[in-house]
């Protein structure tokens, strides 16, 4: 549990020390795991985007098409893609709760990985919030 704290407390300090520079916590992450195939604009351009099975998603259209309410916890799960309920359709996008807890566990346990796992998630939210078209 102290860890789980610990590890929670530490990422909350960068991330708010990062918060009033020009480059967030949730756009680091977005360019180091995501832009290969979303494209750094979100636009589903990324160079890796023709080779998958199915065209990533145009990240700056989430809000307009959802009635123009972003929906954070359906992109929460999705980049998770841990607790996926239809996880039999195709996926080329990696299950990042998976890949990040892997490492995060190693450095911080298992219940300080976790906390560390979603908090990451939920700047990459975050940061695809912001990417949305006004």
């Amino acid at each position: 549990m102290k860890w789980a704290l610990a590890a929670t407390v530490s990422l909350l300090c960068v991330c708010s020390a990062a918060s009033g520079q020009e480059t967030s916590y949730g756009q680091v992450e977005y360019l180091n795991s995501c832009a290969m195939c979303h494209g750094e604009s979100g636009e589903g351009d990324g160079p890796l985007a023709h080779d998958l099975y199915k065209a990533p998603a145009d990240l700056t259209r989430l809000s307009e098409r959802n009635g123009g309410e972003f929906p954070y916890w359906l992109v929460f799960a999705t980049i998770d893609g841990r607790h996926t309920a239809n996880q039999q359709d195709y996926r080329d996008m990696p299950v990042w709760g998976e890949r990040f807890l892997e490492g995060d566990a190693k450095k911080y346990g298992p219940k300080g990985g976790e906390a560390v796992t979603t908090e990451r998630i939920l700047r990459l939210a975050d940061y695809v919030q912001s990417l949305q078209r006004r």
